[in-house]
C-alpha cells in the first residue's frame, strides 16, 4: 500500500480549519466534531509514516499504541481523551435525555477542543517532518 501520511496530514489541517468555521458561526456542536476529526487523522496520518496499521476512531488509544520512539508524552495522550469525548454526543441527538447536541455544546469547548486538535497535530506533524 502506498504511504499516504502527506494526505492524511492535509486532510486533518483541513479538518481543523473547518472546526474553526464551525466555531466561528456558532457551530460549536460541529467545532468540537471536526477538531475529533482533525486529531483522528493526524494520528492515522503518523501511523501511515510509520507503515502500520491504525484501527479505530479513539485519538488517545491511536497515540498510546504508537510505538515507544514515535509515543506523544502522557499530557498529550490526556488530552485526546477529553477530545475523544465529543466524538458520538456531539452528532447523535440520542446522546442526551432530551435536545440535540447543538442545544449543548458551547464556544468554550469548541475553542477547548480546536485546542487538543492543535496540540495532536502539531505532534504528528514534528514525528512525520522527522
Amino acid at each position: 500500500m502506498a504511504e499516504r501520511s502527506r494526505d492524511w496530514l492535509r486532510q486533518a489541517e483541513a479538518d481543523l480549519r473547518h472546526a474553526g468555521h464551525a466555531r466561528d458561526a456558532a457551530d460549536f456542536d460541529w467545532g468540537a466534531f471536526a477538531s475529533h476529526q482533525a486529531a483522528e487523522k493526524a494520528a492515522k496520518a503518523l501511523f501511515q509514516k510509520l507503515h502500520l496499521d491504525a484501527w479505530g476512531h479513539t485519538v488517545s488509544v491511536l497515540l498510546a499504541s504508537l510505538p515507544d520512539a514515535a509515543r506523544p508524552p502522557d499530557a498529550l495522550v490526556d488530552q485526546a481523551k477529553k477530545l475523544d469525548k465529543h466524538y458520538i454526543p456531539t452528532w447523535y441527538p440520542n446522546g442526551f435525555e432530551r435536545g440535540a447536541p447543538t442545544d449543548f455544546y458551547t464556544r468554550a469547548e469548541a475553542d477547548r477542543c480546536i485546542g487538543f486538535a492543535e496540540a495532536v497535530i502539531d505532534f504528528c506533524r514534528r514525528q512525520i517532518d522527522r
